[in-house]
């Protein structure tokens, strides 16, 4: 315990100096009293990298959380052991959840409770669902925003009533809008300005206005957030979505993003998870490229894990160019840095949001043909063209072979994958749910397009039936993650590629080859990105007859040493 509060001490004096050290010894002492008060046993280290996490909205998944109990099983028949709950705190839901009302307590009507229910019962019914999931070895994480709240939180609605208020230093506040104006508009197309006009002054938000942003150089905030991740610690939550990570901190003459005194306040949040509860698993949302998502890495002593954005649109790049060079060249050295060894990436085809395309870490170039290639309907398009909202199925043309290619890419290449719900029966854009949400919150978010609610009892009757588009794909994904979820090595082993040759010498982009190790197992991974038929040779050639993990010869010619596959196929090999 005594490192722990040196490091804790540390990260606070170099946000604060030697100010306010009695708030700081308060919190220690709270936090002590914490962590002594309650049995809560350390997880077990690095288990993010053996996770497969599924990314679900509560509600539109199965209406609450007794709902979603029902549906463990599924999830379990699916492969996945970890759950990424998205928004499930107080909200008045006019972002989806990101905007928390109160960071201690789950909606009401998540947990089949009326609105009158008590605190005592809705923990109750929340610890009865956890519980649930961890007795089938699912883990839970969820989204919690610690950048911004919503307009109704108490903080903000007693900060807005006048500037002596005791809480409007919890935001940030100012007698006009002219301050940080080097801050770049998130929510370009949605949004005009970082900074809205209130009875009592201008109050600053990066995203929606009615999402005003904290004010963490005010000690109190960085205490009482730090307090609520403490509070779903003790609760047995399993790690916590870091929303919003690289915006923390604001500084005048920068663009507020990725800013020394972020990163201090990551090892501080770090630094109290792992004095609770070690191995707490800590994820990064940061919208930024992988050398400035690695800085959230720290030295370890950050996040342990973090999302890698820029490699999801190659992936479709890839299947668009049907070359294996815009994945190679994300991964390579140049693009992406070494990582500490407990870090780890987490990869996604798609998510919640749209398939952004923001210049932060694609180039003009790659967003001009993504956006061309894949956004098929005007009402797609987000952020004037920084963004596609579709569905997976909707952006792989209902193909459940390029569906099956895209997903055996993610799941085989390093990191940690995530599924968000639906994509793994091919479920569509939901338009209906969009027109409802549009008209509910004011605001044309096309995000709502990749939401909406999965009808069971018609899922039911697709899956019966193997000759639909969601019995064809859930049948070939499920397989492929109850396979990856047996071998260590997809989510802990090293990657070294390999080259296609045609058989005039030439190299066949057209083929995605790699192996995967991690000690003494070696996988042979093999992708044709193409929709037309390859026939190659490799630099390694086989001893006897190769048959995959899933039962499918490959087509080797002994003598002429090659190999031909089928358009958008892939084999995972052991060697």
């Amino acid at each position: 315990m005594a490192n722990n509060d040196a490091t804790i001490r540390k990260h606070w004096n170099s946000l604060y100096g030697d100010q306010h050290n009695d708030k700081l010894d308060d919190f220690i002492g709270w936090l002590g009293h914490f962590a002594t008060s309650r049995v809560i046993k350390p997880q077990p280290a690095e288990w993010y990298k053996d996770a497969i996490v599924y990314s679900l909205y509560v509600d539109l998944f199965n209406n609450d959380f007794d709902g979603l109990t029902e549906k463990l099983d599924y999830l379990q028949k699916l492969g996945v052991n970890c759950l990424w709950l998205l928004p499930i705190l107080s909200s008045p839901m006019r972002d989806a959840g990101f905007d928390i009302s109160d960071h201690t307590s789950v909606r009401h009507e998540l947990l089949g409770l009326p609105e009158t229910a008590s605190r005592q019962e809705k923990q109750y019914a929340f610890r009865r669902f956890l519980e649930a999931a961890h007795q089938r070895n699912l883990r839970v994480i969820f989204d919690i925003a610690i950048n911004h709240t919503s307009d109704q939180h108490p903080w903000f609605v007693e900060s807005r009533k006048n500037a002596d208020n005791p809480y409007r230093d919890f935001y940030i506040w100012s007698d006009d809008d002219t301050k940080y104006a080097d801050a770049r508009i998130i929510f370009k197309g949605l949004e005009e300005s970082n900074w809205e006009k209130d009875e009592t002054g201008y109050f600053f938000h990066r995203f929606f206005n009615f999402q005003p942003d904290l004010n963490y150089r005010n000690p109190s905030v960085l205490t009482e957030m730090v307090k609520n991740l403490v509070f779903w610690q003790g609760e047995g939550v399993d790690g916590f979505r870091a929303d919003a990570i690289p915006y923390l901190w604001k500084e005048e003459g920068t663009d507020c993003e990725n800013l020394p005194q972020t990163h201090i306040i990551v090892k501080f949040f770090r630094a109290v998870l792992d004095y609770v509860r070690p191995n707490t698993l800590l994820l990064a949302e940061a919208c930024q490229k992988p050398v400035e998502v690695v800085k959230y890495f720290g030295d370890g002593d950050e996040c342990h894990a973090g999302y890698h954005f820029p490699l999801m649109p190659q992936m479709f790049k890839a299947i668009a160019m049907q070359s294996n060079r815009p994945i190679r060249t994300t991964l390579s050295p140049k693009v992406t840095p070494e990582i500490p060894a407990s870090a780890q990436w987490f990869t996604f085809l798609r998510c919640h949001d749209e398939l952004s395309l923001e210049l932060v870490y694609v180039s003009e170039e790659d967003r001009a043909f993504i956006h061309k290639h894949y956004c098929k309907k005007p009402e797609w398009d987000f952020r004037m063209g920084e963004g596609i909202s579709a569905r997976l199925a909707d952006l792989l043309d209902a193909n459940p072979d390029k569906i099956a290619l895209a997903f055996s890419v993610m799941l085989t290449l390093p990191g940690t994958p995530i599924i968000y719900y639906g994509d793994e029966f091919a479920k569509r854009n939901d338009y209906e749910y969009y027109k409802e949400k549009t008209a509910e919150t004011g605001k044309d978010d096309t995000r709502f397009l990749v939401r909406g609610y999965i009808d069971w009892q018609q899922l039911d009757r697709d899956l019966a039936d193997s000759t639909s588009l969601a019995a064809r794909t859930y049948n070939r994904v499920s397989k492929m993650v109850n396979k990856r979820k047996h071998h260590s090595t997809f989510g802990r082993g090293s990657i070294f590629w390999l080259e296609a040759h045609q058989t005039n010498g030439k190299i066949n982009d057209h083929i995605l080859t790699f192996i995967r190790k991690w000690q003494d197992e070696r996988l042979l991974i093999l992708h044709n990105l193409s929709v037309q038929p390859q026939t190659f040779r490799l630099s390694i050639q086989p001893e006897i007859v190769w048959t995959d993990m899933f039962g499918n010869e490959v087509d080797y010619h002994e003598q002429e040493q090659t190999i031909t596959m089928q358009p958008l196929s892939y084999f995972w090999l052991k060697m």
